[in-house]
């Protein structure tokens, strides 16, 4: 009896099989009595319905009114419990979504130095993943009803909503996060939720995704801190893959590898190739190009393009076009801004050489 008052559906389930045997039941019971079957399970549903109509054919037999006294006694019975039952399903449902808001409420109150990801999509998804799994506290907005579910059936804590509101962002403990991750696919939202964000927070990081290169301004203006551009790394990863696979398959296909990946990116740094274009960075020195980074980076390995490896390479090596760079550093749009600014000219008084 416990386990059927702690679940309303349950109840619900069994009452509507109750009432079917009984309709089904009685229509046997009429049919029996010579009635046609239609009529019987017509004459059925006015008795437990209670609608009032008058009778299909006279009840003018002991059998009939036993059969008619049968029907009603637990036809209105099995309708008064599945009234009840309705209702408890309802109003268990409404408690439990009020108790459930208001504890992820509270138990958003409570973070401090948290990350908020803006956005429950592909990427989204991977990094709430990634996040649960290095203990990171963190907080989903997601606008969406069907992925809003599946953030919250995982057990990360969700708030529902669009991230471009301010109200949302400050459900999420925007004022008391450490870091604001916004990933959604349309460039336009991420500029706004990078303002609005940037308003709420001034000391926020802000690390956001765009989809056209040209955003990438956009959102270092509106406050960014770090701009993902998907689709040039992805472009990036697979010229890697076609140019140097060996040292591709070394950075990023082995599970130690990943692991070691992972410890660099929790320290803040990175590890990639870089593949020198035709740009400014062809002909200098890796001393030359570490300089230009500020000291962003620093160049661990050259793969020349005829296949040669030079490993700690010495600040005078010149880099030239066609090789890979395997850079260690804070953040390698820093060393891809490096290699394609033009090299810096000589200067002599006022004149430039």
């Amino acid at each position: 009896m416990k386990g059927l008052a702690d679940s309303p559906l349950r109840n619900l389930l069994w009452i509507l099989a109750f009432l079917l045997v009984v309709v089904a039941v009685s229509t046997f019971a009429y049919a029996q009595a010579g009635w046609s079957v239609g009529d019987a399970f017509y004459m059925a549903l006015l008795i437990i319905y209670t609608v009032g109509f008058s009778e299909v054919h006279p009840v003018n037999t002991l059998y009939l009114r036993e059969v008619t006294i049968a029907t009603m006694i637990l036809g209105c019975t099995g309708m008064v419990l599945l009234g009840a039952a309705l209702i408890q399903a309802l109003t268990v449902t409404q408690i439990q979504q009020f108790l459930g808001g208001a504890r992820v409420k509270s138990d958003i109150d409570k973070l401090s130095d948290h990350v908020i990801v803006c956005g429950f999509g592909r990427i989204g998804v991977m990094a709430a993943r990634d996040l649960a799994a290095s203990g990171a506290a963190f907080v989903v907005l997601e606008r969406d009803d069907k992925r809003y579910a599946e953030a919250r059936d995982l057990g990360y804590l969700a708030v529902q909503g669009d991230a471009t509101d301010e109200t949302v962002l400050i459900a999420a403990g925007v004022a008391r996060a450490r870091v604001l991750a916004t990933v959604l696919p349309h460039d336009a939202a991420n500029v706004f939720i990078t303002l609005s964000a940037r308003s709420l927070n001034a000391k926020l990081q802000i690390i956001a995704r765009g989809e056209a290169p040209t955003t990438q301004t956009k959102l270092i203006q509106a406050g960014a801190d770090k701009v993902v551009l998907p689709t040039h790394i992805g472009a990036e990863r697979i010229v890697e893959m076609i140019l140097f696979p060996e040292t591709a398959r070394f950075l990023h296909g082995s599970d130690r590898m990943r692991d070691f990946g992972k410890i660099l990116r929790d320290l803040g740094l990175q590890m990639e190739v870089v593949v020198v274009d035709k740009t400014a960075a062809a002909g200098q020195t890796i001393e030359e190009l570490e300089h230009r980074g500020a000291g962003a980076f620093f160049v661990v390995q050259i793969n020349r393009r005829d296949g040669d490896n030079i490993t700690q390479p010495h600040p005078s090596t010149v880099v030239e076009r066609g090789d890979g760079l395997v850079v260690l550093g804070r953040d390698g749009g820093l060393l891809s801004a490096a290699l394609s600014a033009p090299a810096p000219r000589p200067r002599a008084g006022r004149t430039t050489y």
